[in-house]
């Protein structure tokens, strides 16, 4: 089912609603170029300010995300690696002005969204089918392959009660960069091959497709494809989204491979009150 937002400002047309089987009280979103202030390569609705763009202009945009989904983000400063946070105690770190370290949060608290920024790297939403807790991960190569997701997974099923560890986990996965644009060198591809199972590894290179000179062995990567597998090693089943390429919709999409000096979008999901 599609999620449905609160009855706030109106967000963007352009913005997606992921269309994924959540519960109803399951609510989650993910911002686009549009419907900010931000101006120059930045524009329009930039969330990040490690993006060379005007501190206030970045407020504004993070306060038009609260007043357009009625809840507040938990932020973490992402460093491409594989940690969890509790959402709520990064809201706190926030407020504190002293961000948690983590590409990852979870919580079961009501309206309060797990947040992750990205303009390439692949966001990650998960949630419960019975709707008690939410996740959000922000999977570039280096923290898939270090082991984001199992971790936010587990980190998600910690959250619930007893029957957590045999709960059905739902995931999402929204815009990154897509498999005929992700260029990669050949560490890349070994990395995700020494961290593969037996099983899972005749997939793991099949996410990597030669290019170029075959002498340097660089390859075409699939961040969705390698994050599927990351998804059922955690006993995930369920999963949606991952048709959209940032690199190759510049009107919709930051991209920092394409663009370098550019903007940041962000993929949230909460339980609603």
């Amino acid at each position: 089912m599609t999620s449905s937002l609160p009855e706030q400002d109106p967000i963007p047309a352009d913005w997606i609603v992921p269309d994924w089987p959540a519960p109803e009280n399951v609510r989650a979103v993910f911002t686009t170029r549009a419907g900010g202030v931000s101006q120059g390569p930045q524009a329009t609705f930039n969330l990040g300010y490690k993006a060379d763009d005007d501190p206030v202009a970045v407020r504004t945009n993070r306060a038009l995300l609260a007043a357009r989904t009625g809840v507040p983000s938990a932020w973490v400063a992402q460093v491409h690696g594989p940690r969890v946070v509790d959402a709520q105690a990064a809201l706190h770190a926030v407020e504190a002005g002293d961000p948690l370290q983590a590409d990852a949060s979870v919580t079961s608290v009501v309206a309060l969204a797990s947040t992750v920024m990205v303009a390439d790297c692949l966001p990650v939403l998960l949630c419960d089918s019975q709707g008690r807790a939410v996740g959000a991960a922000h999977a570039g190569w280096r923290g898939l392959c270090a082991g984001v997701i199992e971790q936010t997974v587990q980190a998600l099923r910690a959250r619930l009660p007893h029957d957590g560890v045999n709960a059905e986990i739902i995931a999402w996965l929204g815009p990154c960069i897509g498999p005929q644009a992700f260029e990669v060198g050949p560490e890349v591809r070994e990395a995700f091959l020494a961290a593969a199972t037996s099983e899972e590894r005749d997939a793991t290179n099949a996410a990597f497709v030669p290019h170029g000179d075959a002498d340097v062995g660089k390859a075409l990567a699939d961040l969705c494809a390698l994050a599927r597998l990351r998804l059922a090693r955690e006993g995930v089943t369920s999963m949606s989204g991952g048709q959209w390429c940032t690199v190759g919709d510049p009107a919709r999409f930051y991209s920092y491979r394409r663009d370098r000096t550019t903007g940041r979008m962000a993929a949230l999901v909460w339980l609603a009150a």
